[in-house]
């Protein structure tokens, strides 16, 4: 697997070995013992992760921009069909990146994932007629400590890629997140 840090270095890609012919492909996507040699060579503890969640998103949707406060959890995210434009605010009030977003397109073709640390606010923007999202998590969801940050936050800027005269479709808890609420 093949590890690529992003314009922030704690936020990596990783791109697994693919191995294919006429009959289709097959590639390994997580082995514990991979990361933990990649993550001690970044110098970094590697994650140990509890949860894995999936989600399916109709076009144009936009979850997000969600973290939990005191149970935050790293993610490791990967679509298995479909697109997604996959963004990671960093909240870590330590850091030299705090309040910087990175983005990615994740996709069943390219076969990227995306890690993002605990600290770290997460969403997505579905590109695709529909994306179906599987993510690794390294605490427990906690719905009593989610918190949400408005995806259109003016702080943020984040440059969704939401075509003119398209509004995203945002669950109802997602459009009652107020702006600055980080």
């Amino acid at each position: 697997m093949q590890v690529t840090p992003t314009d922030i270095a704690d936020v990596l890609l990783f791109e697994p070995k693919v191995f294919g012919d006429e009959r289709g492909f097959f590639m390994e996507t997580f082995r514990q013992s991979e990361f933990e040699l990649l993550f001690e060579q970044l110098g970094t503890p590697c994650p140990q992760f509890v949860q894995e969640n999936i989600s399916r998103s109709a076009k144009h949707v936009l979850r997000g921009l969600h973290y939990q406060q005191t149970q935050p959890q790293a993610k490791l995210i990967r679509v298995i069909s479909g697109s997604i434009f996959d963004v990671a605010v960093d909240l870590r009030q330590d850091s030299k990146t705090y309040g910087h977003w990175v983005s990615q397109v994740l996709s069943a073709q390219n076969k990227l994932q995306m890690y993002i640390p605990a600290g770290f606010a997460h969403g997505f923007y579905t590109l695709s007629d529909f994306a179906d999202v599987l993510y690794k998590c390294t605490d427990y969801y906690a719905p009593h400590d989610q918190k949400i940050i408005s995806w259109n936050d003016p702080h943020l800027k984040v440059d969704w890629p939401i075509e003119a005269g398209i509004s995203p479709i945002l669950s109802e808890q997602d459009s009652l997140a107020l702006n600055g609420e980080f």
